[in-house]
């Protein structure tokens, strides 16, 4: 799969998870806010209900106290009087309530009597009933407006009163779970009745533990708002489980949410994989091509060698034998070197390398390897300086492979090096680590190559591919053993100014 496949599908697919993901997100929004103006809109139903029927409970508490109803419901019998008399238009008061108090009411109707004339033709009793009707209509007509006047001089007495006196807090209690209930919202509330300076007279029980001082979080309802004068009183309810309500409308719509996480997670680790599977194929045929041309050259000056050898139509001299032996022991050397390093890949397929740790002197085995490599720099034009400064110099190592990895070090600086090599070798001591820093005058490593430079097979570009031999495992190799000695390895380079790697590695306790 190319690259740019890879990229492309990438994105496409990128875009498709975000997109329902936000499309989610905002279906999750719409269910909760919906699911809040409802609750809203309950609440306010609810507290308006309340409002109303205490107006109504005090109205007729007034009646039944101030004109001694003895039952809850006043029935009144109206007997109207027809002939020989008019009905009285000047009742008083006191005739109205002599009438509503009596011991028995009743709304039988009564049959009026009738009196027949022969003096008054055949429409006598029709005309006798519009007019008998007539009179009752106005006779209802007076009887309501004095009743109504008594209503009002009544329920005007009760606006003085404080608020205390006019409400029941118990049955408002009871009335307002009522409500609440009756619209689906059986919830855990509290409430309190405050005055219009948001002084507390009355409040629930449970309700000083809320400790909210949020506005928003209470619902407000005036109390009595169909007053003449109303006397600015609120009656107040929280709800502290709300957001629980809300939120439990959308509970169903988090674990579509949580897999296509865990679906875009998945995908986004697919291709990094991927990825990593595609760049560790490149370079593993980039490997191939190296080490197939690393091999060849020395088989081939092996093979050639040996032709001359064997041609009887060569004249072969002693001078010429020894030439040609030391190409092959040459290329023989060359050949066992390429193949050890080959071997070494196996060392990436354990967990942890073989390591024969032994205290060692760090100084003296770095002024060793020094010693021996210092014929290859000289050859360059360049030098090696040494500051070995470290005092406590002692650490459990693994000679063979510890002198390896200094040894791949220097090497990467000669053959990266642009003329005379300067190679500058350090040992300092930090806490309870031993630091050690090779650095060089060589042409450095890009910022973009050096997160990459210590995965194996990988290998910085300098134009030929063949123009440094190698198989890009020396600093993989490095990185292993340094880690499995519990150390650490960094790198600080410039472009054509040089590069210093810097190790460290626990002293001996």
């Amino acid at each position: 799969m190319k690259k740019r496949t890879i990229i492309l599908l990438g994105i496409i697919m990128a875009i498709s998870f975000f997109g329902l993901i936000i499309l989610q997100a905002n279906y999750m929004k719409l269910t909760a806010d919906m699911r809040a103006e409802q609750f809203n809109e309950s609440v306010k139903k609810s507290l308006y209900e309340v409002v109303r029927i205490l107006e109504e409970e005090e109205t007729l508490q007034y009646l039944n106290n101030n004109l001694s109803v003895p039952s809850q419901r006043t029935r009144i019998t109206i007997k109207p009087r027809i002939g020989g008399g008019n009905i009285n238009q000047n009742n008083s008061i006191e005739s109205l309530k002599d009438s509503i108090n009596k011991e028995s009411y009743s709304c039988t109707r009564v049959q009026p009597r009738v009196f027949i004339s022969m003096k008054h033709g055949s429409n006598t009793i029709q005309e006798s009933s519009r007019i008998l009707q007539n009179k009752l209509r106005e006779r209802y007509i007076q009887e309501r407006a004095l009743l109504d006047d008594i209503l009002i001089r009544l329920l005007s007495e009760s606006y003085v009163r404080p608020i205390e006196e006019r409400i029941d807090f118990q049955q408002l209690n009871e009335i307002l779970d009522r409500e609440l209930d009756f619209n689906g919202l059986n919830l855990p509330h509290y409430f309190s009745v405050i005055n219009k300076d948001g002084k507390e007279l009355y409040k629930s029980k449970g309700f000083e533990s809320v400790g909210n001082d949020n506005d928003s979080e209470y619902y407000t309802q005036i109390l009595f708002p169909n007053d003449p004068n109303p006397q600015p009183n609120y009656l107040r309810v929280y709800f502290p489980t709300k957001k629980n309500y809300i939120l439990s409308s959308i509970t169903l719509t988090l674990p579509s949410i949580l897999f296509t996480i865990l679906l875009l997670f998945t995908f986004i680790l697919t291709i990094i994989i991927i990825s990593r599977q595609k760049r560790l194929s490149e370079m593993r045929t980039d490997f191939m091509n190296n080490m197939t041309h690393e091999l060849k050259t020395p088989v081939s000056s092996i093979s050639l060698a040996s032709q001359m050898l064997n041609d009887k139509s060569i004249t072969k001299t002693p001078a010429m034998i020894e030439q040609l032996s030391g190409v092959i022991r040459g290329e023989t050397k060359r050949l066992t070197q390429q193949i050890d390093k080959v071997l070494q890949m196996s060392i990436f397929e354990k967990e942890s390398s073989a390591l024969k740790l032994e205290e060692m002197d760090i100084n003296e085995l770095i002024l060793n390897i020094a010693s021996n490599f210092a014929i290859k720099v000289e050859n360059t034009g360049g030098k090696i300086d040494l500051d070995l400064d470290a005092e406590d110099c002692f650490a459990l190592v693994d000679e063979i492979h510890f002198t390896n990895i200094i040894y791949n070090l220097m090497d990467n600086a000669l053959k990266y090096s642009k003329g005379a090599l300067n190679l500058s070798v350090r040992t300092w001591n930090e806490k309870e680590h031993l630091l050690i820093s090779i650095q060089d005058n060589g042409i450095g490593i890009k910022k973009s190559d050096q997160k990459r430079i210590f995965d194996k097979f990988y290998r910085v570009s300098t134009g030929n591919v063949h123009n440094v031999k190698g198989f890009g495992l020396g600093l993989a190799y490095v990185k292993k053993v340094v880690t499995d000695h519990k150390g650490t390895i960094r790198v600080e380079s410039e472009l054509n100014i040089g590069t210093k790697f810097i190790i460290s590695i626990p002293l001996k306790k």
